[in-house]
């Protein structure tokens, strides 16, 4: 799930002051023109300024602060040389995974990902071998740093991703005591990157930025790109109305907001009784789970995730077809920030948002903000166009996740898994979606259909020359 190039848009890459084997490999990975944020970031970060740039999760940001640590990185010292703060583990291990293909040009440029929810005891020994970049939650961080296991003296570039969503998450002490391990302000390049910027965040980088230069952009969609509607519900309504806007609207990928763990839990019990395969996100979640929902989901292999906006932090799921907001969010700039998840890159996007009598004042603000009036459509007429439609057939995600037993330890690579099923096998290669290689195991999502025929064969075959365990997630 990472971030991956927007269409074409701004100025082209080389423009800006970067070695030629470094825009080779952009050119590679098809950046070949910078997005609105990285055209305002990247000059200023480049030429060492300490930055404040409001940019949200799918606009480019992470190019806009990794090509600058990586310009100042000299690959031959072997130390800490950038580190990057992310709420999540799940944005840290974009992040990292971001890092390393942009670091391809130069050679052996070690990423380490240190995060809480993991095994402290792997990230011990990794990085008894060292690190140039260190990317993490600021908790683990801070419990390495104070162990000795993580030292700061060589850093160049201190990077805070998210930080409004750090600040959300209650990081602000933990961060602040990251910092003091840190070399002072005027021997570090400082980057702060923030979807919102309210004064908690505007306070953070009057403690830690030197001098910085803003960069704000408006969160803007193209006209059309995303149609948004509201429906008046009363609360014993608003379920039942997802399921309908689910069976009418028939979107393959739908993320659903909720104000609460409590509210996500209901509505995947009510969606799972409809038989729509939803899953739900929320910080009650033990990490494993919440890896395996992360996954199924962004494999396409679940319709529809009931997520709270804590939990959604840092997700960036490609071709996301529609969101729902089950409640309406106190707060619009949250808003914003949730419908902006879909009708990205060109797509276009549904937007869906389900608002009591209560809720009005909540939505006057959005529209204030928004510089528009909303759009409302009585619930009575999904139930109309439902029946004039007739019996639907059931709502079914198009993908099936397999998850084989064997990851980067065992040496397995995404050519391997995709020539087991294609060569191997027989499947066509368009059958087979996403693949992820984690350290212990291995995520391959299949055609929905050719799910039992890929299982039994990996469970006869050979991945890499070894028998592989396999099963359906």
């Amino acid at each position: 799930m990472t971030e991956s190039p927007a269409a074409p848009a701004g100025p082209a890459f080389s423009t800006l002051p970067l070695a030629a084997p470094v825009l080779a490999n952009l050119q590679q990975l098809g950046y070949e023109r910078m997005t609105p944020i990285q055209a305002a970031a990247l000059p200023p970060a480049l030429a060492g300024r300490d930055l404040i740039a409001q940019a949200k999760t799918g606009s480019g940001k992470t190019a806009a602060f990794s090509l600058p640590l990586l310009a100042k990185l000299d690959a031959k010292r072997f130390a800490t040389q950038a580190l990057v703060l992310c709420p999540t583990r799940e944005l840290a291990e974009q992040v990292s995974q971001e890092i390393r293909r942009l670091a391809r040009a130069e050679d052996n440029v070690k990423v380490l990902t240190l995060c809480g929810g993991a095994a402290i005891r792997p990230q011990l020994a990794s990085l008894e071998h060292g690190a140039h970049v260190v990317v993490g939650t600021p908790g683990r961080v801070l419990d390495h740093l104070e162990r000795g296991s993580l030292a700061l003296e060589a850093l160049t570039t201190f990077v805070l991703d998210e930080a409004d969503r750090m600040l959300d998450m209650g990081f602000a002490e933990d961060i602040a005591a990251v910092a003091r391990h840190c070399p002072p302000t005027s021997k570090r390049q400082t980057l702060l990157f923030s979807a919102t910027y309210p004064e908690d965040v505007a306070k953070l980088a009057a403690r830690y930025l030197r001098d910085p230069q803003e960069v704000r952009l408006a969160e803007t969609h193209a006209a059309g790109q995303i149609v948004e509607r509201f429906y008046e519900v009363t609360e014993s309504q608003r379920l039942h109305a997802v399921g309908l806007l689910l069976q009418r609207f028939r979107p393959e990928s739908t993320l659903a907001f909720c104000n609460t763990k409590q509210q996500c839990r209901d509505l995947v019990a009510v969606l799972q009784a409809q038989g729509i395969v939803a899953l739900e996100l929320h910080g009650d979640l033990e990490q494993r789970d919440r890896d395996q929902v992360l996954v199924r989901f962004a494999h396409r292999s679940a319709s529809v995730l009931v997520a709270t906006d804590v939990a959604a932090r840092g997700l960036d799921i490609a071709k996301l077809e529609a969101v729902i907001n089950v409640d309406i969010t106190p707060e619009p700039e949250v808003h914003t920030h949730r419908i902006g998840r879909t009708g990205r890159a060109g797509e276009s996007g549904l937007v869906f948002n389900l608002a009591s009598l209560d809720e009005m004042g909540r939505v006057g603000r959005i529209d204030e903000m928004q510089g528009r009036q909303s759009v409302w459509h009585p619930l009575a007429e999904l139930e109309a166009e439902l029946a004039k439609a007739g019996p639907q057939p059931p709502l079914l995600p198009p993908m099936v996740t397999l998850q084989i037993l064997g990851g980067r330890k065992e040496k397995i690579r995404r050519g391997d898994v995709l020539g087991a099923l294609t060569k191997d096998l027989g499947l066509d290669a368009a059958a087979v979606g996403k693949i992820d290689v984690n350290d212990f195991s291995t995520y391959v999502s299949v055609r929905r259909d050719l799910a039992d025929q890929a299982l039994r064969g990996l469970a006869r075959g050979k991945v890499k020359g070894r028998t592989v365990k396999a099963r359906r997630l």
